[in-house]
């Protein structure tokens, strides 16, 4: 049988019309869609996109753009303020090591990907966060906060991020954590006291930028806001 894998054919992961995303978006009048090439599908997809596109001015340019389309994702921050600490992550991570950071050892907020078949079902945002919270950290995850949603490179990357924060408890480590071996998770667990942490943002030990953002959104408006010791 005769067909493009990923096109007509289903792919490694059972994939179809990975060509048409983007075909027939009509929510911009000023944005018309002419192409969609496929030109790269490992795990995730990469496309080049040509579109029109009508400037301030009335012009109409032709534009092209590159995407990479690795779906959509979830992390979350959790947080203990009896004991004034946090929950993160250290792990190797290589386009930060190809792009100078030292070793490539970032520390993060746990996350992970959200179930693009059903994203709004059981391993939708809060799902994902609550089975990232177990698998990187080995800890049950109390009462979820939205945080808010985000790009966080727009530029050329599709991915939404969902951001939450939760609380837990010492005893709520009750799992293994490190993330799956069988996807090549080496995860270690770090639970750092929220001053240290937030110190962390500012002398570049912490650069994730996810990890950032909910850090410093838990001392401006979430649990640790008006803590004196958390500005420390």
């Amino acid at each position: 049988m005769s067909g493009r894998p990923g096109i007509d054919l289903p792919d490694h992961r059972g994939r179809t019309g990975l060509d048409r995303a983007g075909r027939d978006l009509l929510r911009n009048p000023d944005v018309r869609v002419r192409e969609v090439e496929l030109t790269s599908q490992g795990w995730h997809v990469l496309r080049r996109t040509t579109f029109d596109y009508r400037r301030r001015d009335g012009r109409w340019t032709t534009q092209r753009r590159e995407t990479y389309d690795r779906g959509d994702g979830a992390a979350v921050l959790p947080y203990d303020t009896a004991r004034g600490t946090v929950l993160l992550t250290r792990q190797f991570r290589y386009p930060a090591y190809v792009n100078g950071h030292p070793d490539g050892m970032l520390i993060e907020v746990a996350a992970g990907l959200i179930d693009a078949s059903d994203p709004t079902g059981p391993d939708g945002p809060a799902g994902a966060v609550r089975r990232e919270g177990m698998e990187e950290l080995g800890v049950e995850l109390g009462p979820l906060t939205h945080v808010l949603d985000a790009y966080m490179s727009p530029g050329s990357v599709t991915e939404r991020l969902h951001c939450y924060a939760a609380p837990y408890r010492r005893d709520g480590l009750t799992g293994r954590g490190g993330g799956l071996e069988e996807d090549g998770e080496d995860i270690e667990v770090l639970e750092l006291p929220f001053a240290e942490a937030l110190a962390m943002t500012r002398d570049g030990r912490i650069a994730d930028g996810k990890t950032v953002l909910l850090l410093q959104w838990a001392v401006l408006d979430g649990p640790f806001a008006g803590r004196p010791a958390a500005r420390r």
